[in-house]
């Protein structure tokens, strides 16, 4: 079968090829893609090229497909998994496979399976690690998203506390605590402060940081004060861009005191900085954004270390219960991921949006692989649709979701976007 597909040939060289897919055989799956949700892991791999540690060295002659967050259906099963799966199952990927303790990966490693592509070919491995998983629900974008939520349950996880004159480790964020989240107001921030009010751990308080108030608002038009009141939970947003001082701001709604849990969710060094200095006793920084620079570097308070008992954590990723852990909040309605789009486009849009990830404002960037349309904002559905019946009823039906993407915004898509010409 026929797919096209963005591949990776080296540093910022990505291509939108037409080619054939190898057959499925007695352990592979073929499946078509429904959408992808553009990562900035993807914008990374596509700006180091070779020397990104889950993209192969030899990928100028041997190109792999980008794109890592994506879902869609079954088409073909081969004979090893057929009591496992069956054509017609829908499905998320959980990329991070740890195959034989490697770091390859859906959407980095592979030369059949990425999901800015119409259709691909799963390797046993994905299988064989347990990582191909089933969604019942009816919404593909879900489902697309469950990847980077997993992400998110994964450092909530990663989290850990130390008693006084004990040594277990007491995982995950501390219930009743203190929680700042700082440069939260993107994406991925929103998602945690949505897992931080509904989730199983709350904490009492929880701050939310940006310097832009754009943003600020946007997040404070949807997580509101008033839902996080109802669910237990002190909610704040804070300009740090403004103000004297902020992080004496920060401080002082905590009483001085600092907190027990703070996620940094940009990879700046004053944002890293700002996290350490306001860490209370025995308080966890999660260093959740990954740099691009290898050298990156930011001055942390070891005098806080040996006496304040401060320490600091890392996650990239998560696992395949995280995922799964993902999908059943969002299948019990207990969050809302479609909070985290703000771009929607056609597969021809996916090469420049991941190549100028950073330079596109607003959140996730979530493309559809069978449809071809420019890459465009929710929040200008209204002025397209004054010429565009199509864009017209998008815009009808967000604005009635509050702005937000949903199943009946996806239907459209699929029933009335141009179709992907193939070559």
């Amino acid at each position: 079968m026929k797919t096209t597909a963005l591949r990776i040939y080296g540093k910022m060289d990505l291509r939108l090829e037409t080619f054939d897919l190898p057959p499925v055989g007695e352990d592979g799956i073929l499946a078509e893609v429904i959408c992808d949700s553009i990562c900035m892991s993807s914008h990374k791999a596509a700006k180091q090229g070779p020397d990104h540690k889950r993209v192969p060295k030899d990928c100028a002659t041997n190109p792999t497909l980008i794109g890592h967050e994506f879902s869609g259906r079954i088409l073909e099963v081969g004979r090893r998994w057929q009591d496992q799966f069956a054509p017609g199952d829908r499905f998320g990927i959980q990329p991070a496979l740890m195959y034989k303790g490697s770091l390859d990966a859906p959407g980095y490693s592979f030369t059949t399976i990425g999901g800015d592509a119409t259709h691909v070919r799963i390797p046993s491995a994905v299988m064989e690690m347990d990582c191909l998983l089933k969604y019942t629900g009816e919404a593909f974008f879900l489902a697309s998203l469950s990847e980077p939520v997993s992400c998110i349950i994964g450092a909530l996880k990663a989290q850990y506390h130390i008693p006084p004159g004990v040594y277990d480790h007491q995982m995950g964020v501390r219930e009743g605590g203190t929680c700042a989240c700082l440069a939260s107001a993107g994406p991925m921030g929103m998602g945690l402060v949505d897992l931080l009010l509904h989730g199983s751990r709350k904490p009492s308080l929880v701050v939310v940081t940006d310097i832009d108030q754009g943003r600020l608002d946007r997040a404070a038009s949807i997580l509101t004060v008033a839902d996080a009141k109802a669910n237990g939970v002190d909610l704040r947003y804070a300009n740090t861009k403004t103000g004297g001082n902020p992080t004496q701001d920060l401080l002082a709604l905590t009483g001085g005191h600092g907190y027990d849990d703070v996620f940094v969710m940009a990879p700046v060094a004053p944002v890293v900085e700002q996290g350490d200095a306001i860490l209370g006793r025995d308080g966890c920084l999660n260093f959740f954004a990954g740099p691009t620079d290898a050298a990156f570097a930011a001055r942390f308070n070891f005098y806080h270390v040996h006496y304040g008992g401060t320490h600091i954590v890392g996650t990239s990723g998560g696992n395949t219960q995280d995922m799964r852990d993902a999908l059943q909040l969002m299948g019990a309605g207990r969050i809302n991921p479609a909070m985290m789009i703000t771009h929607v486009g056609g597969l021809t849009a996916a090469r420049e949006t991941t190549l100028h990830l950073p330079d596109i404002p607003g959140g996730k960037k979530l493309i559809y692989t069978q449809v071809d349309f420019p890459l465009t904002a929710i929040a200008d559905f209204g002025k397209l649709g004054q010429t565009d019946p199509v864009f017209a009823e998008l815009d009808r039906i967000c604005t009635a979701n509050n702005g937000l993407w949903s199943l009946d915004a996806e239907r459209v898509v699929l029933a009335r976007m141009p179709p992907l010409k193939q070559a």
